[in-house]
């Protein structure tokens, strides 16, 4: 008999009169202003406005839910076009089913334009978000524990995670491994390393976010091993098993030959910030590049003083 163990909450929905609060959307949307406040505040040390990764958040937050969506329920379509489902179910994000994939990948599309929109460079802003969009991972993660989905293996650890039965949807009773908090600690850890590594290295030209990405495949890879949900098998791998091989394979790649075709960092971020716009952010901006100031007028060199006396009769 498991003594030690995690609880899961009783229910994932609060009402407020007639107003539902549902724990997964409050994980989600706490994960999303971590993210936007983390990025401003590296956009500003970058050298951009303040606001700007707000702004460009507007456009690619959206398009990211949008994919995670469509990637969940493309790859996941027998929960809601098999026989006995309902359709309608797929439209219903708030009881789970985000594919991280997906909202990454139409969520950069979502970035693309708002960036095109400010006439700033995609992977600068890209690398600005990189560790907030980790942190957003790790709390929105929390929303499984809500719905007590995509737990483990069964485990009797002091950690285990304690899942109540649910006959209507099939699941069973008793203490599994809590993957959705071992993907919280390593989304942490992920942020972590890329912001040291960017302060290290001066990582540039998408080349932070594209360790993002390499360092959370890693953790997901292991992660998906451990899980027991329902997924497609290929070879008998998980389908995000191999989605993670290969993502992670692309971004490695995308390291090594952007480092060589374009080292260092951006010098510019956002082309007419001014020196007073940079002034406004505070003064624990610590990382921002130096505003280049107008250099006082140089002093005309001494001139010769004229000779006077005998000497300078000579001289003539």
């Amino acid at each position: 008999m498991n003594l030690a163990y995690i609880p899961s909450p009783s229910t994932g929905v609060l009402h407020l009169g007639p107003v539902p609060l549902r724990g997964y959307a409050f994980c989600i949307i706490i994960g999303v202003f971590a993210a936007v406040w983390l990025g401003n505040r590296r956009w500003v040390a970058r050298g951009g406005r303040v606001g700007t990764v707000a702004d460009i958040a507007v456009w690619a937050v959206p398009f990211g839910l949008v994919g995670g969506r469509l990637y969940h329920v493309i790859t996941d379509y027998e929960l809601y076009f098999g026989e006995g489902r309902n359709w309608v179910d797929s439209f219903k994000i708030w009881e789970g089913g985000l594919g991280i994939w997906g909202a990454v990948a139409l969520g950069a599309v979502g970035a693309w334009i708002g960036c095109r929109r400010r006439g700033i460079p995609l992977p600068a802003w890209a690398d600005a978000v990189a560790p907030g969009i980790a942190v957003a991972q790790a709390i929105g993660r929390w929303g499984n524990w809500f719905n007590q989905e995509l737990y483990g293996k069964p485990t009797d650890l002091p950690w285990a995670l304690k899942i109540d039965a649910d006959p209507a949807i099939g699941r069973v009773a008793g203490t599994y491994h809590p993957t959705f908090l071992y993907e919280s600690l390593w989304c942490l850890g992920v942020a972590a390393l890329v912001i040291w590594a960017d302060r290290r290295f001066k990582l540039g030209h998408g080349r932070a976010f594209a360790l993002y990405v390499a360092a959370y495949t890693v953790g997901r890879f292991w992660t998906e091993y451990l899980r027991v949900d329902d997924a497609h098998h290929v070879l008998g791998l998980r389908l995000n098993g191999w989605t993670s091989i290969l993502v992670f394979i692309a971004a490695v790649v995308y390291i090594v030959v952007s480092s060589k075709k374009v080292p260092g960092r951006e010098a510019v971020v956002e082309p007419g910030v001014s020196d007073a716009a940079l002034d406004e952010s505070g003064p624990d901006v610590k990382d921002a590049p130096p505003a280049v100031k107008d250099a006082p007028p140089a002093k005309p060199a001494d001139a010769p003083k004229p000779a006077d006396g005998p000497e300078a009769a000579k001289k003539l």
